[in-house]
């Protein structure tokens, strides 16, 4: 993040931010990117090791089948963000959904750190998913499972009244009548 200091909401959007962060999350993510590139960060830093976009150019040829592009190894600020920009057009081709990915501020300012790690979980998933070989990080994603009845099972399913239509057993319609007067405090004992 920026030295400079925030006050008001953006604090406390920060700070919130800030402790949803989990660094156990990070350490499992730099030890999958680690072992897939297969060469260590470059500083304890997770931010400053992947700010450049490199390492991300590394993994997204390593990982996604189909990506070409040549990280820039520039100290230029334009070009590092070009190489994180190559790594979400990577995620795009490996089918990591958008809401999924970081933005390139996210990474690059330090501003939201827990999607960068979110989207690396992520990319894995998608990653075996497509094909990928290697280890996989966090919960594997599902597989889609068709169901297929036949028309006497769909027949006997028209049948059955679900309790979601709610239970009326027992219900009658005793103590209701029509016309005359509602009794709420019972009779008045002085009528005749």
């Amino acid at each position: 993040m920026s030295d400079i200091p925030i006050y008001g909401l953006d604090k406390e959007l920060a700070d919130k931010a800030q402790s949803k962060y989990d660094p156990k999350r990070e350490a499992e993510a730099r030890e999958w990117i680690e072992a897939v590139v297969g060469e260590p960060f470059a500083s304890n830093n997770f931010q400053e090791s992947l700010k450049d976009g490199v390492l991300l150019a590394k993994l997204a040829l390593k990982v996604i089948p189909g990506t070409t592009f040549k990280p820039n190894v520039s100290k230029m600020p334009f070009k590092q963000m070009e190489n994180i920009n190559y790594f979400l057009q990577a995620l795009d081709k490996v089918g990591v959904p958008k809401q999924e990915q970081f933005q390139t501020i996210d990474l690059f300012e330090g501003k939201n750190m827990n999607q960068v790690v979110d989207s690396i979980f992520s990319l894995s998933r998608h990653a075996v998913k497509a094909g990928f070989t290697g280890p996989l990080l966090g919960p594997k994603l599902h597989d889609k499972r068709e169901m297929h009845f036949s028309d006497e099972q769909l027949k006997q399913g028209k049948n059955i009244i679900g309790l979601q239509m709610g239970y009326a057993g027992g219900a009658n319609a005793s103590g209701v009548s029509f016309g005359s007067r509602r009794e709420i405090g019972g009779r008045d004992p002085n009528a005749r």
